[in-house]
């Protein structure tokens, strides 16, 4: 963790209007291009599960505990034999080069710093490897089954021997939502941004006359609960 700190550019001062996450919202929309917001912004059709998401999260509330005797209160957890400052964890996001060149690496190291972890995604834009060795927290890998039990695990296997704690399993990936935000832009990965981590899309088998293109092409190569048995038996 020194080697990695010491090779840290100079902290910049954080802006004085920079005090919560919107206003780091507000610094994104100012500054990213209209092709980077649309991927990072959109959800499937018209967005209702993301207003739901975050209608669910603000009625979550704390309860206040008066007078209560709270030396030594933290909010420390441990989870998969890691002591975490807080029970928070990164999710995954891909192609996080759209939004800063450093990317993943960038998110892996700020939120180690934290004392937290990050769920690196599937579809990261940068090389797991290159992730793992400069986070000083713990990691996980969020994995999309590759079609097939061999070009899965040896994704598991890399992972694995980089030093990620965990495997996040994403088991809706093979048919994605129409996100029409995304439509309506255009969107494009820019040259130079891919997932890096991926040797090749998953093949789809040949569909023969008058079969469904999602039903018997995208869903034949979706994994099941045996593949699921079968992951966690490696």
């Amino acid at each position: 963790m020194g080697a990695v700190m010491a090779s840290l550019p100079p902290l910049t001062a954080i802006p004085a209007d920079l005090v919560s996450a919107s206003d780091y919202e507000r610094y994104a929309l100012e500054r990213l291009d209209s092709n980077a917001l649309a991927y990072l912004q959109s959800g499937a059709g018209d967005e209702l599960t993301c207003a739901a998401n975050l209608s669910a999260w603000q009625e979550l509330a704390i309860v206040p505990r008066m007078l209560r005797d709270l030396r030594g209160g933290h909010t420390r957890c441990q989870l998969l034999g890691d002591e975490l400052q807080h029970p928070l964890l990164l999710a995954p996001v891909a192609y996080q080069q759209l939004f800063h060149p450093e990317g993943e690496t960038a998110s892996a190291l700020a939120a180690g710093v934290m004392g937290g972890g990050a769920v690196l995604s599937c579809f990261a834009s940068t090389r797991l490897e290159q992730v793992a060795e400069a986070a000083p927290g713990p990691l996980w890998f969020q994995l999309y089954w590759q079609g097939n039990g061999e070009r899965t695990l040896e994704l598991v296997r890399r992972a694995e021997q980089a030093g990620y704690r965990a495997l996040v399993l994403t088991v809706d990936a093979p048919v994605s939502g129409l996100r029409n935000r995304e439509q309506r832009a255009g969107f494009q990965l820019p040259a130079g941004i891919a997932a890096v981590n991926i040797a090749s899309p998953v093949a789809v088998p040949e569909l023969a006359l008058g079969a469904s293109a999602v039903f018997d092409g995208l869903l034949a190569v979706a994994p099941r609960w045996d593949d699921v048995a079968w992951l966690c038996r490696q």
